[in-house]
């Protein structure tokens, strides 16, 4: 088995509550984390008891209840990591130390939390969490460390079983390439077609449970390898042994095994965590990460003129200039195009000097017109950049398009299919010249589009496609050739059909990823629901058509920067706030979700950037905000008569608050406005509300989310787990399939015992 790359302990929690990170462990799986969400909030919850001169004998109670609740659910949780441990003799030894710590920590918790009985529970005569604060901190944090450890030694137990089902499939796939016999090969892709569909299952979950998007990509692509391969190694093999001495069709072969390989290769090197020979993955870099990173250290300078050299910035801009050059240099990119980004790249060399200029200027004398200056050259940068970033996305996105386009009929796959049926070898090496140019042309726009990508999953997702137009395209013209010499094949007919319909796929599959490389340039974010609801002619009242379409000059964006940054990172945190509720589908929730989103699409404006192109846009968005913040007063207003009567007087007093806020921005965002001066006022305005809305926005999410949890814990907490002995008697075991077995006791299983330490909120 491979070594995890996790092999110490440490969780983090709140602050606050004293539960400090220790150094180790890294949960790279949602599985994991969520799992302990519950244990963190609750022990975070008992360390954050408020500390009253009087306590009534219910709170005294409350405690004790918890701390037993704790013990309780540590208790069977640990019998569980227990068996895990019995089954996995390389895990024994750290499963069982994690599992005593963690023991031991649940009893101390316990013991320090038995006050229910006591006439003075902070007496000194008896240690209790009134007395040894730091002995119930210490007590937690042991607790999230030891059941972290746990979860993670649990967690290499599915990496195992991924390792186990890769070797299955390595050790077929050699016995597959040396068959000589259609009868033994059918067998064996029999047991291998078996052993695909595991390895499929079993990675498909692991993608799904990945936090790190990167990785997740990466999977989806090799694992998107693995499929297509899996029909082209049948027809490619039978090919091969219909015909053995054709060189054509072994080239054919040996291509697909060597890709499959490489395939699962890669889903091993995700799983673990490592790379072969300890070689680091170079990241791909592209002119979009590129933009991104110099405009925030351009931005950086508001704050702070020190923290960075001139030399710094000059060189990330040599490096973003250079990139450049993979669009100037090819032959695809249109005259127009070339010097549009010419002329701009010098455009933004001379900006860099006069933001240079000013700034060390800055840094000797802080004068008022300097830090104005500074400020102009530093949004003249920042927008000479914006527009590089339009035109090569201009640039690759219309090629694209346009060679999607061209391509889309497969006249030339259509060709090679006739000519080969006809044994016209002229004609089909002929048509397999075309087919490189088209690849060449494919290829050189997975690369360019790679560079407009906008996020790290895309960039994967461009260069999986480079690679298959790569590999597909030699592998389609020897099939083309093996059908060429043996016309009369049925089999060499079909594989060259498989290879076909593999390349028409990925044509597809580009129109697709096309698209949501335009999403993320014009402002979508990732999977986060985006409100378009943008002013269309004759669709809204009359006076919106008097009113001609302005957009903010750039002095007009140096007043609004400062206000913008601020709803952005009131964004990131809605976005974080929301991610903590277990039910994502809650109605709070999805409203609260939609607000971000546009708030979001409001402060790219802000920049100059994403879908609201004039101020007219943005009045209309923060209409549509505020109706959305008073569905969310709404949606408060009936959970509040769920919550426990002492609770409901602040939520409804935050929902009425809410309501306000929201018809005076609505009222601002209606409001006429003529001229200039008046229109960035509005403005100003719009987006001062939407921001204090938001505001409130990042108070009402955390104070509802625990409402949510104190009514689900007072309505019939601490609901028992199975004994661990039922669980395995209900799913047997079988001795012919020990992976079941090791399934059984595997993360979901402890999953399901720490999800049921749901305790009693102490008041």
């Amino acid at each position: 088995m491979a070594t995890s790359p996790c092999s110490s302990s440490g969780v983090s929690s709140s602050s606050s509550s004293g539960l400090g990170a220790d150094a180790g462990l890294e949960i790279r799986t949602r599985s994991v984390e969520q799992t302990l969400v519950p244990l963190v909030s609750q022990i975070t919850t008992l360390i954050n008891h408020k500390d009253k001169p009087k306590r009534s004998d219910k709170t005294l109670q409350a405690i004790q209840r918890v701390g037993q609740a704790v013990n309780l659910a540590v208790g069977r949780f640990v019998t569980v990591g227990e068996a895990i441990a019995n089954e996995n003799h390389e895990l024994k030894e750290e499963m069982s130390v994690a599992c005593i710590e963690a023991r031991r920590a649940g009893e101390t918790i316990a013991q320090l939390t038995d006050v229910a009985s006591l006439d003075h529970p902070e007496s000194d005569s008896h240690i209790t969490i009134f007395t040894d604060k730091t002995g119930v901190v210490k007590a937690a944090r042991l607790l999230l460390s030891s059941v972290t450890k746990v979860l993670v030694l649990a967690d290499r137990i599915v990496i195992k079983q991924i390792i186990t089902s890769r070797n299955k499939v390595l050790a077929t796939m050699e016995q597959l390439e040396k068959v000589s016999s259609f009868q033994e090969f059918v067998q064996i892709f029999s047991q291998f077609g078996n052993e695909m569909v595991e390895f499929a299952h079993l990675t498909g979950d692991r993608q799904n449970d990945l936090k790190d998007e990167k990785k997740k990509a990466r999977m989806a692509a090799s694992r998107a390898v693995l499929e297509k391969c899996t029909m082209m190694l049948l027809t490619a093999s039978k090919t091969c042994l219909r015909h053995p001495d054709c060189e054509s069709a072994r080239i054919n072969k040996d291509g697909v095994f060597h890709r499959m390989r490489l395939a699962l290769e890669q889903v091993i090197e995700i799983v673990t965590d490592s790379r072969p020979n300890g070689e680091n993955e170079m990241a791909p870099i592209s002119i979009y990460s590129g933009i991104k990173e110099f405009k925030n250290k351009v931005e950086g300078l508001r704050e702070n003129l020190y923290f960075l050299s001139k030399e710094n910035l000059s060189t990330m801009l040599e490096v973003i200039l250079e990139h450049t050059e993979d669009f100037t240099d090819s032959a695809y990119t249109s005259h127009e195009h070339r010097e549009h980004i010419l002329e701009l790249s010098k455009q933004a060399k001379m900006e860099l000097e006069q933001l240079v200029s000013v700034w060390m200027q800055a840094q000797n004398q802080k004068t008022k017109d300097l830090m104005e200056d500074l400020e102009v050259a530093i949004l003249k940068t920042c927008q000479c950049m914006n527009e590089l970033k339009r035109e090569v996305h201009s640039a690759a996105t219309s090629l694209a398009a346009d060679l999607l386009k061209y391509h889309m009929d497969h006249m030339v796959l259509k060709a090679l299919k006739i000519t080969g049926v006809e044994g016209n070898l002229e004609a089909v090496a002929e048509y397999t010249c075309k087919l490189s140019e088209q690849k060449e042309q494919l290829v050189e726009m997975c690369r360019l589009l790679r560079h407009v990508s906008g996020t790290e999953p895309l960039e994967i997702t461009c260069i999986h496609a480079e690679d298959t137009f790569q590999v597909t395209g030699p592998q389609i013209i020897s099939a083309a050739e093996t059908l060429a010499l043996h016309p009369s094949s049925k089999i060499a007919k079909e594989n060259l059909e498989v290879f076909c319909e593999a390349w028409e796929s990925q044509l597809s599959d580009m129109s697709l990823l096309l698209r949501e490389i335009n999403d993320v340039f014009e402002g979508r974010r990732g999977e986060k629901r985006v409100y378009l609801s943008l002013p269309r002619p004759g669709k809204h009242n009359a006076n919106l058509k008097a009113l001609k379409p302005v957009k903010l000059d750039t002095e007009e964006q140096a007043k609004i920067a400062k206000l913008g940054l601020e709803l952005h990172l009131l964004t990131s945190d809605v976005d974080s706030e929301t991610e903590k509720w277990e039910d994502q589908e809650n109605e709070i929730v999805q409203h609260g979700q939609g607000m971000s989103s546009m708030a979001y699409s409001m402060y790219l404006f802000t920049r100059g950037e994403g879908l609201l192109k004039t101020t007219q846009d943005l009045f209309h968005q923060a209409e549509i905000f505020a109706t959305e913040g008073t569905k969310l007063a709404s949606a408060l207003h009936a959970f509040s008569d769920q919550v426990h009567e002492d609770d409901k007087p602040l939520l409804v007093l935050e929902a009425e608050k809410l309501i306000s806020m929201c018809k005076q921005l609505q009222i601002t965002a209606k409001a006429s406005a003529q001229g200039k001066s008046a229109t960035f006022t509005k403005v100003d305005a719009c987006i001062l509300k939407t921001r204090n809305v938001m505001t409130l926005l990042c108070q009402l999410l955390p104070l509802c989310c625990k409402l949510l949890r104190k009514n689900k814990a007072g309505n019939g907490c601490l609901k028992p787990a199975p004994p661990w002995k039922e669980d395995r008697i209900r799913t047997g075991t079988n001795a012919r399939t020990p992976e079941r077995r090791v399934e059984t006791f595997g993360i979901k299983s402890l999953e399901n015992h720490v999800t049921n330490m749901t305790f009693l909120e102490s008041k």
